[in-house]
């Protein structure tokens, strides 16, 4: 039996216990949670005033699941005459239909009670453990309970009400029932979610995507999801239900914005139910050969909320593109700097290479016409903000004493960069995958300028600062004694010399010499990094390495798809599909729904990888990273008005088709097949193994 469940539907979820129980737990963080605050914090049903166990668990669907259950404990399974049944669901709130059977011959008197009660606790104060107390008011009117909590102009709520009578007070609701033999009970349960504005309207009452109910829209949104994506056939059953299980994960992190109303993604559950840029701009690129239309809000969040000014707490500069944007009440009140918060390196230039590579698919030129100014931006920062020295690289270094990030690239945890030895660089740090990132941006910024904005003098001079920057970065970076890119240079420009899969970023963006990108391959599939079910983020023998450790040791599904791509644009196919092979098998150990990350350890060591001790699901570009495997192992780019089709299968991998991938060409079919399928196909049926699709 499952310990803790979890429904969502966007931003908004309910993580419970086994039993459908919402209570306070000390390492879970429980509870009815919507943009980043905690509106129920206990929502517990007795009946007759005993507790319930759970026979099953039903996953319906993301959005909903059912609760088979019976009181008393477990010994008492065989003489239970009264079972319940607990439907749930998620939308603008939670959504509960309870249902009592009597499984007697005669008629049963039956107590049934709600306790309810509701905080209003900020995620940030649930993931730092130090809860405030806050003076929340409780009304009984007819028919409905309502929690809020009021500060200021700061105003939320949650209203909960019953189909049923109901004996309502301040702690829940009571129902005196009587069931008839063998007959049922039931009452629907509505917990509804108000985030007020000054006026005391209801803020998400004006997004497209707001929902009161869960019901059957979001089923119909989600079918017709399903429907747009291209279609896999394959000969591998744990891809195709990886595809699958990917493509729902995406449909429910999907949410509105309050602002614009914009289609977003959430990070994930449940820390990151919200905006984050470097999270939805490499979710956006590993699902582009899918759906491209996720880049689309995200492109004009960024541009919308591009910083123009300095501002210290939220780390603004000009240019600088966001880190991650919260609408609990600490960004509320400035008590933290996550409305929004701008405390990353990297995602400035992942803006301007998300933009060019949404062309590249689709052919909107548009959208790249009216984001020029902030494109150019996004660049001017690189050589100006973002080159914290002068000397041509990006660097970091937090402006936020207090309460801003100190690592502000992908690996954000303190102790994820650091010399080999263990020693922690000082700051600032200048990442190296950041300078592939800028390498990239200022290449496709020159495709842009020339090709959309028709300034060629631009063009020409981005291009030529992109060659400068490869060649000192080849220089710079280069660990001779070792033959592989150092993690970073320290603020004295000396190298911070861990081994790690950051390297694989760097074959992604093109700026590693030719000359090295072997030895580079050999490296990131080597036994150091490569544990067979992935290539681990710290390489094993590196002094701070640790299988369990977050950034030191862990793997990363995200980070082994832009590896595997990396590879593939340097000519390492057979790589490439090994590493897309083994994170395809592992998500079979995890149900087809592939982690956040799970542990390093060596393949020989288990016959599974490994679950991190505290990783949740779903994520973001976890969801998205099946998505990006099938493009790797396609071969899929686009060239012009035309889809290129290049497969390299990892034997035994069999059969991939994938019907209607969309694009400026339309949409069109892409096949392969592994070496044996293929031979045996030229034998005996014939076949094409790939090329060049036009429209």
């Amino acid at each position: 039996m499952k310990e803790f469940v979890t429904i969502l539907a966007g931003n908004t979820f309910v993580v419970s216990d086994g039993r459908g129980d919402i209570e306070p737990s000390p390492v879970v963080p429980t509870g009815l949670f919507s943009f980043d605050l905690r509106y129920l914090s206990e929502w517990r049903l007795t009946v007759n005033g005993e507790r319930l166990h759970a026979l099953s668990v039903d996953d319906l669907q993301y959005y909903e699941t059912r609760f088979f259950l019976v009181p008393g404990e477990p010994t008492h399974y065989v003489d239970a005459k009264v079972s319940v049944i607990r439907h749930r669901k998620i939308g603008g709130g939670l959504e509960e239909e309870l249902t009592v059977l009597n499984h007697r011959g005669e008629a049963a008197e039956i107590v049934v009670r709600l306790d309810m009660a509701a905080d209003f606790v900020d995620v940030f104060e649930l993931k730092q453990v130090a809860v405030t107390q806050r003076a929340t008011t409780v009304a009984v009117e007819e028919g409905y309970l309502r929690l809020r909590y009021t500060r200021d102009d700061y105003v939320r709520e949650v209203v909960v009400s019953s189909s049923a009578p109901a004996d309502i007070d301040v702690g829940g609701m009571t129902f005196r029932i009587r069931v008839e033999p063998h007959g049922q009970w039931t009452t629907l349960l509505r917990a509804s979610v108000h985030l007020r504005s000054k006026q005391g309207e209801d803020l998400r009452a004006l997004l497209h995507t707001h929902r009161i109910d869960a019901n059957r829209e979001t089923q119909r949104e989600l079918e017709d999801w399903l429907a747009a994506a291209p279609q896999l056939g394959c000969d591998n059953a744990t891809l195709a239900t990886a595809y699958r299980r990917g493509l729902i994960d995406l449909a429910a992190l999907q949410f509105g914005a309050l602002a614009t109303g914009a289609n977003l993604i959430a990070a994930g559950t449940p820390w990151f139910m919200t905006f984050y840029g470097r999270d939805s701009m490499l979710t956006c690129l590993q699902a582009m050969a899918f759906a491209p239309e996720l880049a689309v809000g995200t492109l004009n969040t960024f541009a919308a909320t591009q910083a123009s000014v300095f501002d210290d707490f939220r780390e603004k500069e000009p240019g600088k593109i966001l880190h991650e944007f919260r609408y609990g009440e600490s960004a509320a009140f400035e008590e933290q700097p996550h409305s929004p918060y701008f405390g990353a390196a990297d995602t400035t230039p992942l803006f301007v290479i998300l933009l060019d590579e949404y062309e590249r698919w689709t052919g909107n030129v548009e959208l790249v016409r009216r984001l020029e100014h902030e494109a150019r931006a996004a660049l001017r920062w690189i050589d100006t903000y973002g080159d914290l020295l002068g000397n041509g690289y990006v660097w970091y270094e937090r402006r936020n004493l207090s309460s801003g990030l100190e690592n502000q690239c992908w690996k954000d945890s303190p102790d994820s960069i650091s010399y080999r030895d263990g020693r922690l660089p000082s700051f600032p740090r200048a990442i190296c995958e950041i300078q592939g990132y800028a390498y990239d941006a200022k290449m496709r910024g020159a495709r842009l300028a020339r090709r959309i904005w028709h300034d060629p003098i631009y063009a020409d001079r981005l291009e030529a600062e992109a060659a400068d920057l490869k060649a000192r970065f080849n220089r710079d970076f280069w660990v001779e004694d070792g033959e592989y890119y150092a993690l970073a240079l320290d603020a004295d420009g000396g190298q911070v010399d861990a081994l790690s899969s950051n390297m694989g970023h760097l074959l992604w963006s093109g700026i590693v010499d030719p000359s090295r990108a072997a030895r580079v391959a050999e490296h990131l599939l080597g036994p150091r990094l490569f544990s067979g079910w992935g290539v681990r983020t710290l390489a094993e023998g590196e002094e701070r390495y640790n299988p369990t450790g977050y950034h030191t040791g862990a793997i990363w599904p995200f980070d082994n798809s832009f590896i595997a791509l990396g590879l593939r644009r340097y000519g390492f196919d057979g790589e490439a599909g090994r590493i897309a092979e083994a994170i395809i098998e592992a998500s079979k150990y995890f149900d087809g729904r592939l982690p956040q990350l799970f542990a390093g350890y060596d393949r020989g060591l288990t016959k599974y990888p490994v679950q991190y001790p505290t990783t949740w699901t779903p994520h973001a570009w976890s969801a998205a990273t099946p998505m990006m495997l099938i493009r790797v192992l396609l071969g899929l780019e686009p060239h012009d008005d035309h889809l290129v089709v290049n497969p390299s299968l990892p034997e035994g991998m069999g059969r991939i088709e994938l019907l209607d991938v969309p694009g400026r060409w339309g949409r069109l079919d892409a096949f392969g097949r592994d070496r044996v399928e293929s031979q045996r196909r030229r034998s005996g049926q014939g076949g094409r193994r790939g090329g060049v699709v036009s429209p």
